[in-house]
């Protein structure tokens, strides 16, 4: 059996190789072919092309660098018609990824299957039709989603979040960043501003002034800032009139497992955070940190997001749960002395930090959490769908 996959970012390169494994679990002597990074190389693929090609194509690349990422997707899909795999897997990217597929369903009748649900409980509802146009199967990592792609005429399996696979610290491994940074048992506020360039220069003067806020009520308070390699410095250089001493994590000097180590102990040892909006808040349930979610953008975007928002909330938690227990500062509102108030509130309530975290343990389980991993889930769910097509075959 052979099975084509494409991931074009690292968070798909870490789905695929998990699947890819799952598969391999479940059927010994199937072969890869495709797209993808290091992990799914090491999982015994050999990438059609570097992915990075694909990574580096954000929104501010992509017009000078249109005609090879359409070079690209001519040659993957040439590629997949050539080899005529039992299913082609698309892993996120949707803008090089379904383009592949839509090439590949109109040339063949490959079964295709797309991992990672786009969020049309969000925004853009209609992007599931078309979806549905070159896709038979939807992996989904949160369980609302099915419903959605169903409705669309695609097979859709939620397989659970791979933020409930990865490991969480113990006492003793918190206790032990505690003492390695100077912490000891001071209270301690995690502050997360982003990984994008923007999201750092727009975030950081907030948070700041929030921070000083908080601070100067709180002189026992102890700051902490992970930050992501490509925007340190401009996060050290940020922090530096910050009160309250902070601690800059710098991944840059560290190979990249200490560096992950050594950021999820800060998530675990940390009494309350302010984050960025983002997957980081499932990263701050994972290890049951409360949090006060922030976040700005220009005034254009804002108007048109909020237009087409289909949610009166960004945050899983509150998501999954059907509570609004994790407060947000988003477009206008996200403004030093709001943030600060309600950290405030969150730092000198036991009650409230309880009820987020109880309010985490319960999206964790949503999410997957005490089941089968997510990697031999998804691989379940797409040789199931295979086996539709091909009925006597055992997977």
């Amino acid at each position: 059996m052979r099975v084509f996959l494409i991931a074009g970012e690292p968070s798909g390169d870490r789905l695929g190789a998990a699947l890819m494994a799952g598969l391999k679990e479940l059927s010994p002597g199937i072969e890869f072919s495709g797209v993808g990074g290091p992990l799914m190389q090491a999982e015994g693929m050999e990438s059609l092309f570097p992915m990075d090609e694909l990574s580096v194509m954000g929104i501010a690349e992509v017009l000078p660098k249109y005609r090879h990422l359409l070079r690209r997707i001519k040659e993957t899909a040439t590629e997949v018609l050539r080899l005529k795999p039992d299913v082609l897997i698309t892993i996120d990217s949707p803008d090089f990824c379904l383009r592949v597929a839509r090439r590949v369903k109109a040339a063949s009748d490959i079964r295709t299957v797309h991992y990672v649900a786009p969020s049309v409980w969000a925004w853009r509802p209609g992007r599931a039709a078309k979806m549905a146009e070159c896709i038979d199967q939807v992996l989904a990592l949160l369980p609302f989603e099915p419903p959605y792609m169903e409705a669309a005429g695609m097979r859709c399996d939620f397989v659970g979040h791979p933020v409930v696979s990865e490991p969480v610290p113990t006492s003793v491994e918190t206790e032990a960043f505690r003492r390695a940074e100077g912490i000891g048992e001071a209270p301690m506020l995690l502050v997360l501003p982003g990984s994008r360039r923007s999201e750092v220069g727009r975030l950081m003067p907030i948070f700041g002034e929030a921070v000083r806020a908080v601070v100067a009520q709180r002189p026992d308070l102890r700051v902490v800032i992970p930050a992501a390699g490509p925007v340190a410095q401009a996060v050290i250089e940020g922090a530096a009139d910050w009160p309250g001493d902070p601690i800059v994590l710098d991944p840059r000097n560290r190979p990249a497992d200490e560096a992950t180590t050594r950021k999820r102990r800060a998530f675990a040892a940390a009494d309350a955070a302010l984050a960025a909006s983002g997957t980081v808040s499932l990263e701050l349930a994972a290890t049951s940190t409360p949090m006060v979610i922030a976040y700005d953008m220009n005034w254009l975007s804002w108007q048109i997001m909020s237009r087409m928002a289909q949610i009166d909330t960004v945050t899983l938690v509150n998501l999954v749960t059907g509570t609004r227990v994790v407060p947000e500062f988003l477009g206008p509102r996200c403004q030093p002395e709001g943030i600060a108030t309600a950290l405030l509130s969150l730092l000198n309530s036991d009650a409230a930090r309880a009820e987020q975290v109880t309010a985490m343990a319960e999206t964790m389980q949503a999410l997957g959490k005490g089941h089968e991993a997510p990697g031999l889930r998804a691989a379940r769910a797409v040789l199931e769908g295979i086996s539709e097509r091909k009925p006597g075959q055992d997977y």
